[in-house]
């Protein structure tokens, strides 16, 4: 078995973050980076920065139990095994920038950034995937997105990386450009703008002001991948053309994009999809239902497109596509008389993302006797509008034939007002005292949505129904 290559050496490492070395051996190699010694691997970095609650420091000795190879600290531990391999710098968070901006000067791999609204952490999957086809890609983990993901993500690519693939998060304005300063995307895509963290923004408006910041740190010869259905379309192409990028490129159903939506079969176990990407026809499957879907991987194969990629190989590559787990992965709990299907999209909830689940859960087909369920948690940093988003949902779960709405939060008090009585499933104030009704009312054959913001818990109300199953429910193939 071939070992991994070195990613970081001693000196390499001292070069970069203006360290030096405190103790242990002259010489080592690092194949990974880690700030987290519960999932440090054998042969990482451990980089001991801290927050608010936590200071990395204290974690350096379980980093080295776990095989790390080094440490990066700003002061020595006392319990830190002796003969350790110690990296000494006045700040180990400025360090970690440090490595994600080294590692960013010594590669050639082109380097395609998302961030949006909604679809963000999808879209970033189905990146990976399609480049993947095309050469070694490098790719942001989980939702390791704001200020401290993506130095940890640059950190962490490879140097023979051909591409890479950065997930960009925010919830405030500013965030964004130092991390697109630090990346310095090749392709910057910009999913959707939509009514999001409003309570750090005055308006929607501002929110599109701040998801384009992601052109700052984007060259001349740059191109810009933005959603040609969104109202702020224009607005967004305006600032790419400012910052001097020489392309925009569209995406959607708009008669006028680049990478236009000519024509889709969608069922509830996916899509089989035409699209015109540029003056070129692409035909390609997914295994995901939802427009939503659909609709991002245009975006995809527009960035493809944009780094002269082959468009047959990474169109071919999105039939793997499945989402992250608590976005819309499906599993099956065996009953008596046949099963019970949950769709697990309880990471994140924002008034655009709850409209595409509750239309996944509407093209459903429940069995025989079964019903379309959805069970709702808050949404989050909604702000002032916050009742008033939710219960503009009312219409849509009417309109999608929902048969039952079970609403958890103080927030989502307002949707359970707004509906009609034979939608009300119940209202709890927390996804925990939720769970239980639920459990106690849902019957084999029915299909249910679980969502909400992280913070609403709704993962619990999950975890309950997983437990149905006594830990035997199926994981479907068409995960969501």
């Amino acid at each position: 078995m071939t070992a991994p290559a070195a990613l970081w050496t001693t000196e390499e490492t001292c070069a970069a973050t203006g360290g030096r070395p405190a103790g242990g051996p002259d010489s080592w190699e690092a194949t990974g980076v880690s700030i987290d010694s519960r999932t440090c691997a054998q042969g990482d970095l451990f980089v001991a920065i801290s927050g608010e609650r936590f200071d990395g420091h204290d974690f350096v000795a379980g980093a080295f139990e776990a095989g790390a190879s080094a440490a990066v600290v700003s002061r020595i531990p006392d319990d830190v095994p002796e003969g350790a391999a110690l990296v000494q710098v006045e700040n180990p968070m400025a360090a970690l920038e440090a490595l994600g901006l080294a590692a960013r000067d010594r590669t050639d791999a082109r380097i395609v950034a998302v961030t949006g609204s909604v679809g963000k952490t999808g879209t970033k999957e189905a990146l990976t995937l399609a480049f993947g086809a095309l050469g070694p890609t490098h790719a942001t983990q989980g939702n390791l997105n704001n200020h401290i993901g993506v130095p940890l993500t640059l950190a962490r690519m490879p140097k023979a990386s051909a591409y890479a693939v950065i997930e960009m998060g925010m919830n405030h304005a500013g965030e964004i450009s130092a991390l697109s300063r630090m990346a310095r995307p090749h392709v910057g895509i910009i999913t959707t703008i939509a009514a999001v963290h409003l309570e750090f923004f005055d308006s929607v408006a501002g929110i599109a002001d701040a998801k384009a910041e992601i052109f700052d740190g984007m060259s001349r010869g740059g191109t810009a991948v933005l959603n040609r259905d969104n109202i702020y379309f224009a607005i967004l192409a305006a600032r790419a053309w400012s910052h001097g990028l020489e392309q925009v490129r569209g995406f959607g159903a708009h008669p006028d994009a680049d990478a236009r939506l000519a024509a889709s079969l969608m069922t509830d176990a996916g899509s089989d999809v035409t699209a015109a990407i540029g003056d070129r026809i692409v035909r390609y499957r997914l295994n995901v239902p939802g427009r939503h879907w659909v609709h991002n991987t245009l975006a995809v194969l527009a960035s493809v497109q944009a780094l002269d990629g082959d468009l047959d190989l990474a169109a071919a590559a999105l039939e793997k596509l499945s989402a992250p787990q608590g976005r819309g992965a499906r599993f099956e709990i065996p009953g008596e008389h046949g099963t019970l299907t949950v769709i697990d999209d309880s990471y994140n909830a924002s008034p655009t993302s709850m409209r595409a689940a509750i239309a996944v859960l509407s093209a459903a087909s429940p069995a025989r006797g079964g019903r379309r369920i959805a069970v709702l948690g808050d949404m989050l940093e909604l702000g002032d509008t916050a009742p008033q988003l939710h219960a503009s949902l009312a219409p849509d779960l009417e309109a999608g034939d929902i048969d039952l709405v079970f609403c958890a939060g103080p927030n989502m008090a307002a949707l359970d007002d707004a509906l009609p009585a034979q939608l009300r499933g119940g209202h709890a104030d927390t996804s925990e005292e939720l769970a239980d009704t639920v459990v106690d009312a849902v019957r084999d054959g029915d299909v249910l949505l679980v969502k909400g913001s992280l913070g609403s818990r709704m993962a619990l109300v999950v975890d309950a129904l997983k437990a149905l199953g006594d830990g035997e429910s199926d994981e479907v193939s068409h995960a969501v």
